[in-house]
């Protein structure tokens, strides 16, 4: 209650967000995290040893060059730099150019000088040009992120450190490519962290940390584990109920702890210890049960040693912040008040000084005097309070202004960010609809063409008819002369007559069939049309098929390989390490007599077991029986071995003759071994028969067992994720899954599947 307000300013705060960023900043530069704590005399010295020889190495230089920054040299650092720039033009060496500009760049941003930063950084730009190496402009891609994320264009420093990324993966192999990756990533996390993304926050930082451990350097791994447990810390801080949060959190701050106290000649800054370990004590104290108040007290009297030895007045006054917490929560207000005014005194010395955290302690200490009786005490310290608040109460005003200010920008950038994400999605939909359009139009084309047919066609009817009139008209003149002229007359007006008749009925009876045969074209069209939407829905339809059943593919073959992995990760590493230590006891239990031998032996006795469930968890992993003998000898001593007093497992193979293939044993073992762990679980069976039958062309499993089991009207199996996996598998094998159960008599599950 009390110092929560404090130390979320001193350890949560500033070790959690500007000491990300800082670490970013300082590796960036080339050196790791503080180069003050590394003799500025020892890099000089080296330097100008390696001038001499005339073989000075680029991060030589950089580290020179950084340590002349740090420690506020920076006339120094400007020649220094400025003559090696001009050494690496001369000898045409543009990646040295490019990476020397970007830590002037770097150095002039932390300077607040951001116009020479930005002359410099086009300078670095200029010559990434004329290097042709993918690795320099990826660096130079992630300098002009991390500099427009501290100007506070999140938008623009996101396409920008993707861009790094993006020449990092086309970059040859090399010494800091792995160092680079981890820290665009970190750069991506931080910035995705601020936005409040948590998904994309702990995504990036993931990488961060693979890339990392792929980097021999310490302080690199170090940074990340660090990292690693803020973010989970932050997590669990928005999620209490996800407890494993906390768990992790705490993982990663006792690796980040080991590995530097393992690599302590190597690490270069002390205080990066103080700082894990008063997050580690912060973490034990706020979110873990009480009875970790005496580590998140040792942690933070470790911190403060350390602190106190550095002289860091912000990492003593957190360190006494935790400290006067975990005293008044125990009752004991008289150290709580006396790390109190310790934490005040500190703070005060503090370069990184906050007036708000003054406020909190006196505030604190009221609190503490009140509960204490002490009314005059807390009075005066009231009256500090008033004070104090009084002379911030005008920069408060200013500063909620600025506040607002970077608010209403960040959600400027993060409406930037959607807008491209709807865009992205609409220049998508527009390829859809044009794809719809060109088939329309291909429709259009094709119903043109049918329609110049069709009048083609009537054109030579046309024409005939036009040849028949002719026809007719020649043959009536001839019998017109045969014949008297009045006879003839007469009997050609009535042949005409006839004759106009008979036209007309045929041309009745020509249209007719025209008619008819244009209904059966457009009928035959209609059908032909429809026959190829059929064809097309079910070519998409075998596609989704496909897909899905590649998805399902590539999801089993993954589970199975990390299975494998887990398993050889247990055995080959645990399990060696586990053998190593009672090896290492067994020697001592022959050194030692009495109670320390019966103490050494019990442990021996303890990792035995330790070693047992060890190799338990690897076989169920990734069983070797299946692999070398087969589903029927896997299966068998799967049940021998999961059958105790209270349960007995039995299993039937009838008929069975090996024939399904190594995937479907796997398959087939994986459901099997759900299904007996779902029974052993929630059934509270005494009895499990398994049976499986070969029939002539299918494969049926059964699995069967006496518990209390369940009404199938009331559960949704869909919503269990291992009924989920069984489903998966069943389906991947081309087979039907029946669940039949009744409460109080138990449970039977079938599944069906051809064996080819």
């Amino acid at each position: 209650m009390l110092l929560k307000i404090l130390l979320t300013p001193l350890s949560h705060l500033y070790t959690k967000a500007s000491k990300i960023a800082l670490l970013t900043a300082l590796l960036l530069l080339g050196t790791v995290q503080s180069v003050r704590a590394q003799s500025l005399e020892n890099r000089e010295k080296q330097y100008k040893a390696q001038v001499n020889t005339g073989k000075l190495q680029n991060s030589v230089a950089v580290s020179y060059i950084s340590a002349l920054y740090a420690n506020k040299q920076y006339d120094n650092a400007q020649k220094v730099l400025t003559q090696n720039v001009a050494a690496a033009i001369k000898r045409a060496d543009y990646s040295s150019v490019s990476i020397l500009y970007c830590i002037e760049a770097v150095n002039l941003r932390l300077m607040e000088n951001n116009t020479g930063a930005e002359k410099s950084l086009d300078l670095a730009k200029q010559y990434s040009l004329k290097a042709n190496d993918n690795e320099t402009k990826g660096y130079v891609a992630y300098c002009e992120g991390w500099l427009n994320s501290r100007n506070g264009k999140q938008d623009q420093a996101v396409k920008n450190i993707i861009t790094a990324l993006k020449y990092y993966e086309e970059s040859v192999s090399s010494t800091t490519l792995n160092k680079r990756k981890s820290l665009a990533n970190n750069e991506l996390s931080v910035i995705y962290n601020n936005l409040g993304e948590e998904e994309l926050n702990e995504k990036y930082a993931k990488a961060s940390l693979q890339y990392a451990l792929l980097q021999s350097e310490p302080q690199t791994k170090f940074s990340a584990f660090m990292q690693m447990g803020n973010l989970y810390d932050r997590l669990y801080g928005n999620n209490p109920s996800q407890t494993n949060y906390r768990k992790l959190s705490e993982r990663y701050f006792l690796q980040s702890i080991d590995i530097f106290n393992q690599n302590k000649d190597v690490m270069n800054n002390l205080s990066d210890l103080s700082f894990a370990n008063n997050n580690l004590a912060s973490l034990y104290l706020y979110s873990f049960p009480d009875n970790y108040r005496p580590k998140a007290l040792e942690y933070a009297k470790q911190a403060n040693a350390i602190a106190l030895k550095l002289e860091r007045a912000d990492q003593i006054a957190s360190s006494y912040g935790i400290m006067s917490t975990i005293y008044q929560v125990e009752g004991d207000t008289d150290k709580a008040i006396y790390y109190l005014l310790e934490a005040k005194d500190a703070i005060r010395k503090s370069s990184l000084v906050d007036r708000n955290i003054e406020l909190n302690i006196y505030e604190s200490l009221v609190e503490v005097y009140v509960e204490k009786g002490n009314f005059k005490d807390a009075f005066h310290y009231q009256q500090e309070y008033l004070e104090l608040f009084k002379k911030l109460f005008n920069q408060d005003k200013i500063e909620i202004v600025k506040k607002l200010e970077a608010e209403f920008d960040k959600e400027r950038q993060q409406q930037q960010l959607i807008k491209l994400q709807f865009q992205s999605d609409k220049n998508a939909q527009e390829i859809v609809l044009m794809q719809a359009l060109a088939q329309q139009r291909e429709q259009v084309l094709n119903n043109l063409k049918l329609s110049e047919e069709n009048q083609r066609n009537q054109l030579k009817f046309s024409v005939l008819e036009a040849q028949k009139n002719a026809q007719q008209l020649k043959l009536s003149q001839l019998e017109t002369e045969q014949k008297n002229k009045d006879l003839l007359t007469y009997k050609n007006i009535v042949a005409y007559k006839e004759n106009l008749n008979t036209f007309y009925v045929a041309s009745i009876i020509f249209f007719c069939i025209l008619i008819l045969l244009l209904l059966y074209a457009y009928r035959q069209r209609a059908k032909t049309m429809k026959q190829k939407d059929d064809l097309h829905k079910l070519a998409l339809e075998q596609e989704k098929q496909n897909s899905k059943i590649s998805t399902l593919t590539a999801l089993l073959q993954g589970q199975e390989e990390e299975r494998g992995r887990l398993a050889r990760d247990l055995h080959d590493g645990l399990g060696g390490l586990l053998s190593g230590t009672k090896l290492h006891l067994t020697q001592l239990n022959d050194k030692v007599e009495g109670q320390t031998k019966q103490g050494l032996e019990k442990s021996i006795d303890q990792i035995d077991g330790a070693v047992a469930e060890l190799r338990k968890v690897a076989h169920n992993l990734m069983p070797d029986l299946l692999v070398n003998y087969g589903l029927k000898e896997a299966l068998e001593e799967f049940a021998i071995r999961m059958s105790n007093d209270t349960l007995d497992i039995h299993i039937e193979f009838l008929s069975y003759t090996g024939a399904l293939s190594q995937e479907q044993q796997l398959l087939v073992y994986r459901i099997i071994q759900e299904l007996v762990n779902n029974a052993i679980k929630h059934a509270e069976a005494s009895q499990i028969i398994i049976q499986l039958v070969e029939e002539e062309t299918d494969i049926v499993v059964t699995v069967e067992d006496d518990g209390k089991g369940f009404d199938i009207n009331k559960i949704d199996l869909k919503k269990s994720a291992g009924f989920h996996n069984i489903q998966s598998r069943v389906q991947f094998m081309k087979g039907n899954l029946n669940v039949h159960a009744e409460e109080n008599v138990g449970t039977s599950i079938e599944f069906t599947f051809p064996k080819k």
